[in-house]
């Protein structure tokens, strides 16, 4: 039996579940990659399983590293609106052999992770500052 490989796997998840990019799922793959590695320069037990939170944590900052204040205009392009959206996609790639998980693993360990317009929009708002015009305690008087 031929072993399948990692591109053809991918063309089949992407067939049976369309919701998501392609380019999400190597994207994602990448911020894995990226969090574990994270991990090693925390030096952190690399042995462990990385948890759905902190995957979630790693897809944060490895997206905002890579694009910026386009990660929602990104992640919207892919089909990506919130972080439940990776817990389906790497479910798929467990279902695909592509992945692994433990036994304790669930969908459910992508809910409630952030909001994605605190996490990718607000870091790159301005700070709003206070209009020296609209704290004056007296009327200006006019000549």
């Amino acid at each position: 039996m031929q072993k399948t490989g990692f591109t053809e796997a991918l063309e089949r998840v992407v067939a049976d579940d369309p919701r998501y990019d392609r380019e999400a799922y190597l994207f994602l793959q990448d911020a894995l990659d990226f969090t574990m590695k994270s991990r090693k320069k925390q030096k952190t037990d690399l042995s462990r399983h990385v948890t759905g939170q902190e995957l979630l944590e790693g897809v944060r900052v490895f997206a905002i590293k890579e694009y910026g204040p386009m990660v929602p205009v990104v992640f919207e392009t892919w089909g990506i609106t919130r972080g439940e959206d990776f817990g389906e996609m790497v479910f798929n790639l467990i279902r695909a052999g592509i992945f692994g998980k433990t036994e304790s693993d669930t969908i459910d360990d992508f809910r409630n992770g952030y909001d994605f317009h605190e996490a990718f929009v607000k870091p790159f708002q301005p700070e709003r500052r206070p209009n020296p015009q609209t704290q004056r305690s007296e009327p200006v008087q006019q000549s």
